[in-house]
């Protein structure tokens, strides 16, 4: 897929307007599965048993007890995602959502919602995590394979970014009480599909039941010039590489 400056601008204004926007088949469905593969194999390894499950996970269950994998810098694990960071359809669609010319990481993580009980995420915010100035930040979810709604597909309240930061319940992870999950809108996306929202948009997903897994691969990106509100969520390796551009800051915000 080719994405030109007509294309970059319609892809900004449904951001801007909604909060998110779904880019389909910004990978093709080759290059998603041999993503996937390399996400698997690197889940598949001995020491890659720890489940980050929210506890507030269990309300969208029904309390029945689900799992999920993860990997945090999987670009320091398998230089095919580090390729993917840099990549100009990647970088161009996350510098035209943001508004600037240039894209730093902050950070990245694998995703696998296991067959029949992959773990939900309550509605949350990604904003009390790392709350920064001016909230130009953004995530990225790429597709590795298809994600209908029975898989737990990622889902988003439309224009939820516009009402900026909410109080956010921490306890079992930090959702939000106040909004119902009904409330947010399903987004089904195919594999080299990729979501991007802003981390001001209320999002969450459903209980994988389907017989197959959900592989996802997050990317959260920023504004280099977009300093952090307080000091968290700052251990990541790789963060404050630049994607895309330069840091006008000499790096002074890291």
């Amino acid at each position: 897929m080719t994405v030109t400056t007509i294309d970059l601008r319609t892809l900004a204004g449904h951001y801007a307007e909604h909060g998110y926007v779904l880019v389909k088949g910004l990978l093709t469905r080759d290059e998603a599965a041999a993503y996937r593969r390399v996400a698997h194999d690197l889940l598949g390894q001995p020491d890659r048993d720890e489940d980050p499950t929210w506890g507030s996970a269990a309300e969208l269950s029904a309390g029945v007890p689900t799992r999920l994998q993860h990997l945090h810098d999987a670009q320091f694990y398998a230089a095919a995602f580090s390729r993917l960071l840099v990549d100009e359809r990647f970088t161009s669609v996350a510098a035209a959502v943001l508004g600037v010319p240039n894209v730093q990481l902050h950070h990245t993580k694998l995703f696998v919602k296991p067959p029949e009980n992959g773990s939900p995420f309550p509605l949350h915010q990604d904003h009390p995590f790392f709350p920064h100035t001016h909230h130009r930040v953004g995530a990225a979810i790429f597709h590795l394979d298809d994600a209908p709604e029975h898989k737990g597909c990622v889902r988003v309240v439309p224009g939820s970014h516009l009402q900026g930061p909410r109080e956010h319940d921490p306890e079992g992870g930090h959702h939000l009480t106040d909004v119902p999950f009904e409330a947010a809108v399903p987004l089904p996306a195919e594999a080299g599909d990729v979501l991007f929202f802003s981390y001001l948009t209320v999002h969450g997903s459903g209980v994988n039941v389907s017989d197959e897994a959900r592989t996802t691969w997050l990317v959260q990106f920023r504004d280099p010039a977009d300093p952090l509100a307080i000091q968290a969520h700052d251990s990541s390796l790789g963060q404050g590489m630049m994607l895309s551009g330069v840091d006008p800051t000499g790096r002074r915000q890291a």
